[in-house]
């Protein structure tokens, strides 16, 4: 049995929770929060402490904070002999106080504590500083998902910006459609068929392939007809974005 010990209180900490409680082979014995937020939405049957000089001696110690707080939390750790794992895609793991077994458990995936996912599907990238400390990791992990690859941290921060293309600017187009629904009193409700498809068309095509739309025909007038109806940053996101599709596929054809 892996005893565990979750120190965060966000949405990644929140759905690694859930995972760990579900897991077989595995025992979450505490939790860390710092300020007590977001408390409430977590099993009561899980320990939690304020007070790090109070953690209980565990196999993994996992920090699921922000990026910019990682180094900090780790260096004000009491002495502990497990390992100690961070999930950020994009802080190496040198980043983790010296002293410390180093690993990470990158979870590839977008999280928000209202919404519910089968962390069995979620994609796991680890890594360890020592190779002995790779066992009881990969256990861990394969525990959680049915998805684990090891990465080292280059190949891991390679990954989160690549990440950060299919899932946080992809969303900020939704929210730029959405924007403009509003303003001209459309209901966004007729696009999200459209969003479902494009992303559901990518599980099994090359998402080169998969392209439409004017800027991949290269239908300049429809493009000019479009880029007068918007102002600000939309049209020039929307000039960007033409201008190089309209190239990726000239140069192919």
């Amino acid at each position: 049995m892996i005893k565990v010990v979750l120190l965060g209180s966000g949405n990644v900490a929140y759905h690694l929770a859930q995972a760990l409680k579900s897991s077989e082979g595995v025992e979450l014995i505490q939790r860390y929060s710092r300020n007590g937020n977001n408390d409430a939405y977590f099993d009561v049957s899980i320990p939690v402490t304020f007070d790090l000089e109070h953690l209980k001696k565990a196999d993994v110690y996992i920090i699921a904070v922000k990026d910019d707080a990682i180094a900090g939390l780790s260096e004000k750790l009491p002495p502990v002999d497990g390992l100690v794992v961070h999930t950020s895609g994009s802080i190496g793991i040198k980043t983790l106080y010296k002293g410390l077994k180093k690993g990470v458990l990158y979870p590839v995936q977008t999280f928000s504590i209202n919404q519910e996912i089968d962390f069995k599907k979620v994609p796991l990238v680890i890594e360890t500083a020592v190779k002995d400390d790779l066992p009881i990791l990969q256990s861990l992990a394969c525990s959680l998902s049915e998805h684990v690859f090891e990465l080292n941290s280059s190949q891991r921060k390679k990954l989160h910006v690549s990440a950060v293309f299919a899932n946080n600017f992809s969303n900020y187009m939704f929210a730029c459609a959405g924007d403009l629904c509003k303003e001209f009193e459309l209901p966004f409700d007729i696009l999200r068929p459209l969003i479902m498809e494009t992303a559901k068309k990518v599980q099994t095509m090359d998402p080169h392939n998969a392209q439409t739309g004017p800027a991949r025909r290269n239908d300049l007038a429809v493009i000019e007809k479009h880029i007068e109806m918007l102002q600000g940053e939309k049209k020039e996101i929307y000039k960007l974005l033409s201008k190089a599709i309209s190239k990726a596929y000239q140069l192919k054809e």
